[in-house]
């Protein structure tokens, strides 16, 4: 789909695509942010351009999960990621009846350095908003800046893999969409990724953290460089995930 039928599908959904000329480049106008992301994973899967995605912290496969019912609906080979235990059981009994799905307990690292994550206690959960189980890091402060007190906090002893080992684990050497929620180790997972090698056609990220809550200096992150730097053009903002495309100069997606 080049770009110019992309930017008719999404006039169709509501959307407006700024143009590359314009001084607001880049910037997908959001509001109901959820529920837009969703519409623009309609236009993908329905044009069949997603046959095989890879969720890195897919946690329960409910909670705040805008590809759930795509990756049900939709023939597509799925590869979902979750290191912590209690969320990895629970995203296998979401998926339970379908076979496309491949699932592996592991946090995604680079050289495997990663051996614990923190999380808030189960006993204290009732104390925060339903958003906060999702919230699991390899950093105590990832926590603590969303409102988690320290005596709240424990720890998990994780499986790690690194994304190459990933691939080849499970065979996996053709991605469309990648999709990273790793609760600020988005970059290093992404980083991890031999992008030229296998360059998904769509990248949905977060870029964390993000100084004002705005999320107006994005531009300033390593993901947001690094991604145009390598032939990707963001295509829609929400509160704070990011969904680009593969853009390059005389190339469709």
């Amino acid at each position: 789909m080049n770009h110019k039928i992309l930017k008719k599908f999404v006039g169709l959904f509501g959307y407006k695509l700024l143009d590359k000329n314009t001084s607001k480049n880049e910037r997908l106008i959001s509001t109901n942010s959820f529920l837009k992301i969703e519409r623009l994973f309609k236009i993908l899967f329905l044009e069949k351009k997603i046959s095989k995605l890879i969720q890195i912290g897919a946690n329960d496969g409910e909670r705040f999960d805008s590809l759930n019912s795509f990756i049900k609906e939709y023939p597509c080979k799925s590869l979902l990621v979750e290191p912590i235990k209690e969320n990895f059981e629970k995203l296998k009994n979401n998926y339970k009846n379908n076979n496309n799905i491949i699932f592996e307990n592991s946090a995604i690292s680079i050289n495997n350095e990663i051996q614990k994550l923190y999380k808030v206690d189960d006993k204290f959960l009732s104390y925060y908003s339903n958003h906060i189980p999702g919230i699991t890091s390899f950093d105590k402060e990832h926590l603590i800046k969303h409102g988690v007190k320290r005596k709240h906090i424990v720890t998990e002893n994780v499986s790690t893999l690194n994304m190459k080992d990933l691939i080849n684990k499970h065979n996996f050497h053709s991605i469309e969409l990648l999709c990273i929620d790793a609760e600020g180790y988005d970059y290093q997972v992404l980083l991890g990724l031999d992008i030229k090698r296998y360059c998904p056609r769509v990248i949905c990220i977060e870029i964390s953290p993000l100084v004002d809550k705005k999320n107006e200096n994005y531009k300033e992150s390593k993901v947001y460089k690094y991604l145009l730097q390598n032939g990707y053009k963001l295509t829609w903002k929400g509160s704070n995930s990011f969904i680009f495309l593969f853009h390059p100069k005389q190339q469709s997606i």
